[in-house]
């Protein structure tokens, strides 16, 4: 795909972002606003982490994001029961008035981030409007659509960057001088403010800004997918035609960049050093975690560098065999994707050298942080696979060019906070 077809996709369509009735914790029916968020679904991957959440508030939105019945059947039928549930008994109520909503993260070290949630109009790839950039998995995809067909409601807002021309971002900068709909600080030390923007001027602005813009999916891959799933199901019009997104404007508040690092099951490190010797230069560092991730930054500058942990130590691999590259790495692709971190662990380390299906959770497991991979890999001698950050511009040109990375490639954040507001197809 070219980027001028993109372009002109965009002049057409652009990016259209409807207000919505958001669904709202009442701050008088939970414990604290706080203590019913929660990290995106996809980022609490370990039970611990999910019972943790279910106990800081009995309304935690996990329940809903997460539910922990037996089979996948029982699992949205649980959450769309909770759902009902709680809306007859108020503990959810949606806002009177349709609005979109600006959304403000800082944390401890100053860092700053605000955008526009609302209700996207889904576009199809070949549209150019929102531009994937990794490979989504199907049975997840498959999983987030009975859970969203079963709820009939979008539960968390995927996010999106694009760079705009000002206008929206005046508007988003002037809303956040106001009183808010609430302020809570969560316990990773995220400080929340989100307000309602329903005057027509505003949203107009809003609108205007948008109208000529694409969108590069920064978090949510699955849930766009499943968007697009769904849209195709329903005739339209319909709901189904929207989905909830946080929009945030790069050109005013660039976005961090990270690494989703890999846990190998049943793979001990012993068993992967050997397979990869010849290979690739291994090195053993007896350091702390920070340093051998900075070791690991300097190895990225010259080539493909990746750390291997679990065994107490850090072992990392670079200067991969040139001739081991061109066999294993598809030739029909461009030289930037060719070079990625992501696509020599997919392509040549784990279906060449380790022979681990990517897609199946009883091998391999993604996980954004990077001591918790560690320390589970330890616990269950696994091989845990550290990743370095590729950067933000790489992703968006090989985006434009409709080239898609390696699932989990990337971490864009922070992550809009789950269970702040909700989008009901019903309401």
């Amino acid at each position: 795909m070219n980027t001028a077809g993109h372009s002109e996709a965009t002049a057409r369509q652009g990016l259209e972002l409807t207000p919505f009735r958001g669904l709202r914790y009442d701050p008088d029916r939970v414990g604290s606003l706080a203590s019913v968020t929660s990290p995106p679904y996809d980022v609490v991957v370990r039970p611990d982490g999910v019972h943790h959440l279910q106990s800081a508030d009995p309304y935690n939105i996990v329940r809903l994001i997460l539910p922990q019945a037996g089979t996948p059947s029982a699992r949205t039928e649980q959450a769309a029961d909770t759902l009902r549930r709680w809306l007859d008994e108020g503990v959810l109520t949606a806002d009177p008035e349709p609005g979109l909503y600006v959304y403000e993260q800082r944390d401890e070290s100053g860092m700053l981030q605000r955008g526009v949630i609302g209700a996207l109009r889904v576009s199809a790839p070949a549209e150019g409007v929102v531009l994937p950039h990794e490979d989504v998995m199907p049975p997840v995809v498959a999983d987030r659509a009975a859970l969203m067909r079963a709820t009939r409601a979008n539960l968390e807002p995927l996010l999106l960057t694009y760079r705009g021309d000002g206008r929206a971002a005046e508007v988003v900068e002037r809303t956040s001088e106001k009183p808010p709909l609430l302020d809570t600080t969560t316990e990773d030390g995220y400080h929340h403010r989100l307000w309602s923007v329903t005057d027509p001027a505003d949203l107009a602005r809003i609108r205007s800004d948008l109208a000529h813009q694409q969108a590069l999916i920064a978090d949510g891959h699955h849930r766009w997918a499943t968007y697009l799933r769904l849209r195709a199901e329903h005739p339209s019009p319909s709901p189904w035609d929207h989905g909830l997104v946080l929009l945030v404007d790069t050109a005013r508040y660039p976005l961090r960049v990270r690494a989703i690092h890999r846990l190998l099951h049943g793979l001990p490190v012993a068993d992967a050093l050997a397979a990869v010797q010849g290979l690739f230069r291994v090195r053993r560092l007896d350091t702390p975690l920070t340093e051998a991730l900075e070791t690991l930054a300097d190895a990225s500058c010259a080539g493909n560098a990746f750390l291997l942990a679990g065994d107490g130590a850090f072992h990392l691999l670079d200067r991969p065999d040139p001739d081991l590259l061109a066999r294993t790495i598809p030739a029909d692709r461009p030289t930037a994707w060719r070079s990625l971190d992501a696509t020599v662990l997919h392509a040549t380390l784990l279906d060449h050298v380790w022979h681990i299906p990517e897609d199946s959770p009883a091998h391999i497991a993604y996980i954004h942080d990077t001591a918790a991979t560690v320390a589970k890999a330890e616990r269950d001698g696994g091989t845990a696979v550290l990743m370095h950050p590729v950067r933000e511009e790489v992703v968006r040109d090989l985006a434009r060019q409709g080239v898609t990375m390696p699932r989990k490639s990337t971490s864009f954040g922070p992550k809009p906070a789950s269970g702040l507001v909700l989008r009901a197809l019903d309401i």
